[in-house]
């Protein structure tokens, strides 16, 4: 009976599974194919934090390659503290220009790689 309760609480903390075509990237503003779905913790599990909403992949890692967690952590975790800084502004205006299943392999900043 307990494992009843638990889904149904479950279900109800939950949001329901988004078809594709709805999704839109927070970061980017543009359509989420499913291959290209990534959940991103704004504030990071290792910081305490629970709550994700989907990314594309190319954000996702940009916003890993630029930002620690302890940046993501405090001062980064929303989506509009994100866009707002000078790096992601670049990164999101060459991005918009490609194709919405669009990947390639971010590298990290010369700023984490020095930590």
């Amino acid at each position: 009976m307990l494992g009843k309760i638990r889904q149904k609480l479950l279900a109800n903390t939950f949001p329901k599974e988004v078809s594709a075509a709805e999704l839109i990237c927070p970061i980017c503003d543009r359509l989420i194919p499913a291959s290209q779905k990534d959940a991103h913790h704004f504030v990071p599990k290792s910081k305490g934090g629970k709550a994700t909403e989907y990314l594309h992949r190319i954000c996702h890692r940009q916003i890993h390659a630029l930002f620690t967690e302890t940046q993501l952590a405090r001062e980064l975790n929303t989506a509009e503290a994100i866009r707002e800084k000078a790096e992601m502004q670049k990164f999101i205006a060459w991005v918009q220009s490609k194709p919405n299943d669009f990947y390639q392999r971010s590298s990290k900043s010369h700023q984490l790689r020095n930590q």
